[in-house]
């Protein structure tokens, strides 16, 4: 297990890092020009980012990032 120490500020900065990926990430799975290999791959990145950011943000915030039908329009 590892330990992290950081201020408010490095915490804020972290959280908009994470939204701003994941935003990124549920943007490109809509494409269809993706290959769903590719999909798959940025699927995967998300679930990782996803649960780092669960650490970091409220459970409001959880909720609109949380992955839903609604922004799985992929098809793969």
């Amino acid at each position: 297990m590892l330990g992290l120490m950081m201020n408010d500020r490095e915490k804020q900065e972290i959280e908009y890092l994470l939204k701003r990926e994941m935003d990124e990430i549920l943007f490109d799975l809509k494409d269809s020009r993706i290959d769903h290999i590719v999909k798959r791959a940025m699927d995967e990145r998300y679930k990782i980012l996803f649960s780092l950011f669960k650490r970091f943000a409220s459970q409001k915030e959880c909720f609109k990032y949380m992955k839903t039908a609604s922004n799985k329009k992929e098809t793969y």
